[in-house]
């Protein structure tokens, strides 16, 4: 993992320990990315819950309660899906902020509506604030996955302040 990801997550740690807060993720194509990256800090289970990889659209149906007609109308990487990626890994879990990503990290799988690098992030506390963010990340499949994980991290970071 890159040295700047763990600066990200140790900065993040702070940040929920003196809030007194938990953090879970659910992530698609990063696969738990976010979830290793803070699980490479030391003591990361006092601010760190749990995480949902819900790679496939049955997974985040049955594990976060996305609803089936959401993954038809808009597809799995969409603001609408990590939306409610975010609520579910809220509703299941102790958590008081919620990531979730969902994007199409290639090199296969892209196309021109969504073409490789597409990546949906959402964020969301259990006091009701959330957002979401589209992005377009370049690079190889591991290059897609680490700025989406960097970017996770960093909403974390300034949504939990």
């Amino acid at each position: 993992m890159q040295k700047d990801i763990i600066e990200l997550a140790q900065r993040l740690g702070q940040v929920l320990q003196a809030k007194n807060w938990l953090a879970a993720t659910a992530e698609s194509c990063t696969g738990g990315g976010v979830a290793y990256a803070i699980t490479a800090i030391s003591g990361s289970s006092a601010w760190f819950d749990r995480s949902f990889v819900t790679y496939t659209n049955e997974a985040k149906q049955q594990m976060l309660g996305v609803a089936a007609s959401t993954l038809e109308k808009y597809g799995a990487v969409s603001e609408a899906v990590v939306r409610e990626m975010t609520a579910g890994t809220l509703a299941h879990s102790q958590a008081n902020i919620a990531v979730a990503i969902s994007g199409i990290a290639g090199p296969t799988g892209g196309s021109d509506e969504k073409p490789v690098g597409t990546v949906w992030i959402a964020w969301q506390t259990s006091e009701g604030k959330q957002h979401a963010q589209h992005y377009l990340f370049p690079g190889d499949r591991e290059q897609v996955r680490l700025q989406a994980i960097r970017e996770a991290l960093s909403g974390l970071l300034s949504f939990s302040k």
